[in-house]
């Protein structure tokens, strides 16, 4: 089988095409690296040629609101259709676990923006909705920090390995459509205070993290559950422990 992954030169995509081409797949990393632009469509019909399965886990250069509600609508509209001509049999694509759970942040916005659009262009699909990336947590840390000060809401945090992820997207991408939407997240799931205070703790960095209602999540305000699986999930292999043992080995 062809696979073609858009985005595939990223922190996901990269290790999505290794394990495809592990798996004795033909499995293409596409990006406007390689002169493929699933906004400008540049490229996109030679790259999708004889492809059976796109895994989209392209993400926007900027997260500006409509800057980042354009990128996700017209790529999926641009893919749609190169699909479409290309007789692809299988669209993947990787979102967010609670995305129409915080409509304050622009970013999840974009992504709801993008599942509606590929639900309702008729291609045989399986949206994968993963909860943060623990590789982000120092960003997401970085970002919340005021007057030396960590301060994240008082919802529950779930992050998974990036690792796993991929793991999951291949194994999604390698089965038939769902047409559907499939939850994935880490093995952890505690407040989001304690996974950053963890994770601070394990690298050597002595800010303290404080719980706040008031504090945003890039713009969004964090409930109980905004951000974790209210149902059934997939759970990744790698526990936070594992992954900051692995890091700090790195």
């Amino acid at each position: 089988m062809k696979f073609v992954v858009i985005g595939g030169s990223g922190l996901i995509g990269s290790r999505v095409v290794t394990l495809l081409g592990e798996a004795g797949h033909a499995a293409f990393a596409a990006s406007p690296r390689n002169g493929v632009n699933a906004v400008t469509g540049e490229g996109l019909s030679h790259a999708l040629d004889g492809a059976d399965v796109v895994v989209d886990v392209a993400n926007a250069p900027s997260w500006e609101p409509q800057a980042v509600l354009d990128f996700f609508r017209t790529s999926t509209r641009n893919l749609d259709k190169a699909e479409v001509a290309a007789g692809v049999r299988h669209h993947v694509a990787l979102s967010i676990v609670g995305c129409e759970r915080t409509p304050e942040n622009a970013y999840f916005v974009a992504k709801v923006a993008q599942e509606e659009a590929i639900e309702a262009a008729g291609m045989p699909y399986t949206i994968v909705r993963a909860t943060q990336f623990m590789e982000f947590i120092g960003a997401i840390a970085d970002s919340a920090t005021e007057d030396g000060t960590v301060r994240v809401g008082d919802g529950l945090f779930q992050p998974i390995a990036a690792d796993d992820v991929a793991a999951i997207l291949a194994q999604v991408a390698l089965a038939a459509p769902l047409n559907g939407t499939v939850d994935i997240a880490g093995p952890d799931r505690e407040p989001f205070a304690t996974i950053v205070g963890r994770y601070l703790q394990s690298v050597g960095d002595p800010r303290p993290v404080a719980t706040d209602q008031e504090a945003r999540y890039y713009g969004g305000r964090v409930e109980e559950q905004s951000l974790v699986p209210l149902g059934d999930a997939r759970i990744g292999r790698v526990s936070l422990d594992q992954w900051v043992a692995q890091a700090n080995k790195g």
